[in-house]
C-alpha cells in the first residue's frame, strides 16, 4: 500500500493505496486485446466515448515515485502500471506474472509478463524495474518511497535475473514486503536514466508510462487529458479519452456534475440527497480504510501543541459522536475513532486511552498549561464541507474551555504545500485524513521521528523503537503485541485527535457500465480504468 500518506484534507494527502499479503492467488486485468465481456444484463459495452471526472486541485507531479497528493495519484493510475494489486486478499497481477518468495524469506522473485511496452513504443523490462527502485533507493532522488525499501537500516538489493526477471534480496525478513512492492509502479529507465534530478525533470511534464491511458495535454487550472493506449498489455480500453477536470470550489463542482459536465465526482455527505433527487446518478459510499482526525502541529511558533496538556484540554473539550454527526449526518458514512490504525489494517484495536468529553477537565488542562486565552490557528480547504463544519464545530467548543480559533481557509494545493513543508509553524490545528493500508509498518512515516510524513512533528524514542522492532518480528502474536503497544502509546499522548474511520462517496454517471469490473479503491477512484464502457 502506498506508505506515502494521502492527507488532503478531509480526504487525505500523502499517501498510500492498497493492501498488500502473501496469498498468491493470480488474478488477471487482461481483456484478452479487446475489451471484456460487458457484464450479464448490461448488454455489450460499445467502444469510444469519453470519461470527465471532477478534481479539487492541480497535480502536484505526474510520476509515482513521488506523488503524494490524491489528484496526482489519482491520474497516475490511469498513466502507469503496478507490478501487481491486492484485494480482498488475493493479488490481482498487472505488469508482473508472479511473485515467489524463497524458503526463507529473504528472496522474493518476481517475473515480469513478456510484450510489456511503454506508451512510447518501447520494451519494458527488469531494466525499467530495477532502475525505478534504485532510483527510490538514490538519497539524492528523494523519493517519498524510500523509506520502504530500507530494512533494519539496511537498503534492499534489487537485482536483474533476466529480460523479466527481477530478484529482490532483503537483510531480514520483512513481513511488510509485499504490502511495500504493490506500491511500485515502474518509470521507464530510458526516459529517466540522463535526468540529475527526476523529481525537477521536465520529463514529468508529458509522462511516459505503461498505463490503460497515455498523456495528451494538461491546461494548468482547467483540465489534464489522457488517452487510450491501444496496446495496453491488458487489452485496448473502451474509452478514447478520460479529462480530469480540475474544479476547486465544491459548489461549482456539484453543479458540473448535475448538468453533465462531470462523469465521476466524491460527495461531501451533505450533497447526497441533492445529487441523489436527479436519479442521474449512482451513489458508491465504501470503505477506504480511511482515519479523519485532527492533526495537532507540535512545531508550531506558539509552541501550544508542543504541550500535552494543551492536546488533552483539546480532546477532553470535543465530544466525538456529537462532531462525527454534524459533519457526516450519518453512521452509514462514519464510525467512530480511537486507533492510529483504521479497523481493516493488522492488529487494529479501538481498546485504547481515549480523553473523553470533560469540559471542566479540559478547563484544568488549559489552566495548568497556563494557555487561557491563547489563539490556536485552524486551517481547513475552500469548499470542503466536512472541514468547514469541523472547523466552525472547533472553534465553538474550545472557546468553552479559554481558547480561540482563528480559521483560515485555502485552496487545496495551497493547503497540501503548507501540510508538506516541514517548516510550516503558522498553524496549530487542522482536520486531515490518511489511508496506509494493510500493514501497520506503514504508519511508521507518520509516528516516528524521522518520518517523511511525520506531519504533528512528535518525537517518541519509545514509539521509534516499537516500530522498528515490528517491522522485522515475524512472529505473529509478538507482532500484534508490539503494534497493540504503539496503539496505546499514540492514543495517550494524544498525538493526533481520531475523529471517525469514514466512508468515501462517489458519484458515478448513469450512462456508464463497467463499474464493479474496473474495482473501487483507495485514493484513485478506480483501480482499472481499462474496464469501464459508455452503455
Amino acid at each position: 500500500m502506498r506508505k506515502t500518506l494521502s492527507i488532503l484534507l478531509s480526504v487525505i494527502l500523502m499517501t498510500v493505496v492498497l493492501s498488500a499479503c502473501t496469498s498468491n492467488n493470480a488474478g488477471t486485468p487482461s481483456n484478452g486485446g479487446q475489451a471484456t465481456n460487458a457484464p450479464e444484463g448490461q448488454g455489450q459495452p460499445k467502444e469510444g466515448g469519453s470519461l470527465i471526472i471532477g478534481v479539487a486541485s492541480d497535480p502536484v507531479i505526474l510520476n509515482p515515485n513521488y506523488a503524494g497528493d490524491r489528484v496526482s495519484l489519482t491520474i497516475d493510475q490511469a498513466l502507469f502500471a503496478p507490478l501487481f494489486q491486492v484485494n480482498n486478499g488475493k493479488k490481482t497481477f498487472y505488469l508482473a506474472e508472479s511473485l515467489e518468495p524463497s524458503a526463507d524469506n529473504l528472496t522474493y522473485t518476481l517475473k515480469l509478463k513478456s510484450g510489456l511496452t511503454w506508451h512510447d513504443g518501447e520494451k519494458l523490462t527488469a531494466d525499467d524495474v530495477v532502475f525505478t527502485i534504485e532510483k527510490i533507493l538514490d538519497e539524492s532522488q528523494n523519493s517519498l518511497l524510500r523509506e520502504n525499501f530500507i530494512v533494519d537500516g539496511k537498503p534492499v538489493q534489487v537485482v536483474k535475473v533476466d529480460e523479466t526477471t527481477v530478484e529482490f534480496k532483503l537483510p531480514q525478513v520483512s513481513p511488510a514486503f509485499e504490502a511495500t512492492l504493490v506500491q511500485v509502479y515502474p518509470i521507464p529507465k530510458h526516459i529517466f536514466e540522463n535526468e540529475a534530478n527526476i523529481e525537477k525533470s521536465e520529463k514529468n511534464r508529458a509522462p511516459i508510462g505503461s498505463g490503460p491511458f497515455k498523456y495528451k495535454e494538461y491546461k494548468t487550472g482547467e483540465y489534464l487529458t489522457v488517452e487510450r493506449f491501444d496496446n495496453y498489455f491488458g487489452g485496448k480500453p473502451y474509452l478514447d479519452s478520460i479529462t480530469y477536470r480540475i474544479a476547486k470550489d465544491t459548489n461549482t463542482a456539484n453543479l458540473a456534475l448535475q448538468n453533465g459536465e462531470i462523469n465521476v465526482k466524491y460527495v461531501d455527505p451533505q450533497d447526497v440527497a441533492t445529487i441523489e433527487a436527479t436519479n442521474k446518478f449512482q451513489i458508491l459510499p465504501y470503505s477506504e480504510g480511511r482515519l479523519a482526525y485532527l492533526n495537532f502541529n507540535q512545531n508550531s511558533d506558539t509552541g501550544l501543541m508542543s504541550k500535552f496538556e494543551v492536546r488533552q484540554a483539546i480532546s477532553h473539550a470535543l465530544n466525538r459522536d456529537e462532531l462525527i454527526l454534524g459533519t457526516y449526518l450519518s453512521a452509514d458514512y462514519a464510525d467512530a475513532a480511537h486507533s492510529f490504525v483504521t479497523p481493516d489494517g493488522l492488529f487494529h484495536t479501538n481498546d485504547v486511552t481515549s480523553y473523553e468529553y470533560d469540559v471542566e477537565k479540559a478547563k484544568e488542562l488549559i489552566k495548568a498549561a497556563g494557555a487561557e486565552n491563547a489563539k490556536i490557528r485552524f486551517i481547513t480547504q475552500s469548499g470542503n464541507k466536512s472541514q468547514e463544519a469541523v472547523g466552525l464545530y472547533v472553534q465553538q467548543h474550545l472557546k468553552e474551555i479559554g481558547l480561540n480559533v482563528e480559521l483560515s481557509s485555502m485552496d487545496s494545493s495551497a493547503y497540501v504545500q503548507k501540510l508538506i513543508d516541514p517548516n510550516t509553524t503558522d498553524y496549530e490545528i487542522l482536520l486531515g485524513g490518511y489511508i496506509m493500508g494493510y500493514d501497520p509498518d506503514a504508519y511508521s512515516i507518520l509516528f516516528t521521528s524521522n518520518g517523511n510524513s511525520n506531519y504533528s512533528h512528535v518525537k517518541n524514542a519509545e514509539a521509534d523503537a516499537l516500530f522498528q522492532a515490528g517491522a522485522a518480528e515475524a512472529d505473529e502474536a509478538k507482532r500484534a503485541e508490539i503494534y497493540k503497544q504503539l496503539q496505546e502509546i499514540i492514543a495517550k499522548e494524544a498525538v493526533i485527535y481520531p475523529v471517525a474511520y469514514t466512508k468515501t462517496i462517489v458519484a458515478v454517471d448513469n450512462k456508464y457500465g463497467g463499474i464493479e469490473e474496473a474495482v473501487l479503491k483507495p485514493v484513485v477512484i478506480f483501480e482499472d480504468l481499462s474496464k469501464i464502457y459508455v452503455k
